[in-house]
């Protein structure tokens, strides 16, 4: 055999390795597609807002013809709710997409999702190039929890008619004394943005507990409801808001409320790395497993991730997926992450302790 028909007989074989490969794939989704059609709907479960309800279901729906039947709560009502139903033998839901807390505190110690990866079908979806790092973010070893959207999270707002945001530069800028009794913030002694809020101050290497100390002395009002949170500086009762949850902050802003978000860019300690409500699972004894894959494979697709990032401001791990809709919210070099499984840990050995301790239990 000459050089020549080597070479052709190699490439010949690499053609058909590949087109072997890209058949299998395409064959598979759509066994996997077509009876996701027959089982008709997918059940998700994920945060609360009509905005977030719409965005994890319309553009999936109009895509693929399957109905999505959505439960939207706070990850404080989530996993009572569903491990609830697990117990008495409900196996209702499909998909999680919420908050990493909710997960790693309640859903994967109850066993309650599958591995991720042998439901991922799509070239463009498996592919490391297209995700940060190269490489999808587990939280956990079993990988069953995958992290979509670490953002710059926002911690602090206020009411723009009675502060200038531009001019807060510091959270030590709440220290001051003017601003005594004049901050409202979410509860930091339960799980929420409060608490995200305050492991970020625990861990900074600027603020720490000395700050958490201090900033108690300022004698905070503590609520437990975002609407309420957000009301009682847009009506103008309080100025400043720390750590409340960043979606009906925005809502309220589009209606014209004075308020405003605090670019975490300018605060010289900057803010935490978060997902916020953009993690993603799939629950195990699923009940529409082949529903499930399809809806799993849209959300981490380009299309299902731009859809999903520009309808909750958050920032996708896909690199192909636009930031402009929220630049400020682009992961910065070195932020500390307060999601992590290593920073639950220092949250509930340390952090809480403290914060019963300044703010009471």
């Amino acid at each position: 055999m000459n050089f020549r028909n080597a070479c052709v007989i190699v490439i010949l074989f690499g053609f058909s390795t590949w087109a072997e490969a890209g058949s299998s794939w395409q064959e598979e989704w759509e066994r996997v597609l077509a009876a996701a059609k027959q089982e008709g709907k997918v059940a998700v479960s994920g945060p609360e807002g009509s905005e977030t309800m719409n965005v994890l279901t319309q553009p999936f729906q109009k895509k693929y013809g399957i109905r999505v039947e959505f439960h939207g709560a706070t990850g404080r009502e989530l996993s009572p709710r569903i491990l609830t139903e697990r117990r008495a033998g409900h196996y209702l839901w499909d998909v999680y997409v919420h908050g990493t807390t909710t997960a790693l505190t309640a859903m994967i110690p109850a066993g309650a999702f599958d591995p991720l990866e042998p439901a991922l079908i799509l070239p463009e979806v498996k592919d490391p190039k297209y995700w940060r790092g190269g490489v999808f973010e587990f939280l956990d070893e079993g990988r069953r929890f995958l992290v979509m959207t670490p953002s710059q999270r926002a911690t602090l707002f206020v009411n723009t008619k009675l502060v200038d945001s531009k001019a807060l530069r510091s959270y030590k800028d709440l220290l001051d004394p003017k601003w005594k009794g004049k901050i409202v913030m979410d509860d930091p002694r339960r799980s929420g943005p409060g608490q995200a809020t305050f492991t970020f101050f625990y861990l900074h290497p600027e603020l720490g507990p000395d700050f958490i100390r201090a900033l108690a002395r300022q004698e905070p009002l503590i609520l437990r409801d975002y609407a309420q949170e957000i009301d009682s500086i847009g009506q103008g009762k309080y100025h400043l808001l720390l750590g409340t949850w960043e979606v009906p902050v925005e809502a309220r802003i589009k209606q014209g409320v004075p308020v405003a978000i605090v670019n975490p860019h300018q605060l010289k300690e900057g803010s935490d790395l978060s997902p916020v409500n953009g993690a993603t699972a799939l629950y195990n004894r699923a009940p529409h497993p082949n529903a499930a894959k399809v809806y799993l494979n849209w959300l981490l697709s380009k299309e299902g991730q731009t859809e999903f990032s520009r309808g909750m401001g958050y920032i996708s791990s896909r690199l192909d997926v636009p930031t402009d809709h929220s630049p400020w919210r682009v992961p910065r070099p070195g932020a500390i992450k307060t999601y992590t499984p290593e920073a639950m840990v220092i949250k509930d050995k340390f952090v809480v302790p403290l914060l019963q301790e300044v703010f009471g239990r």
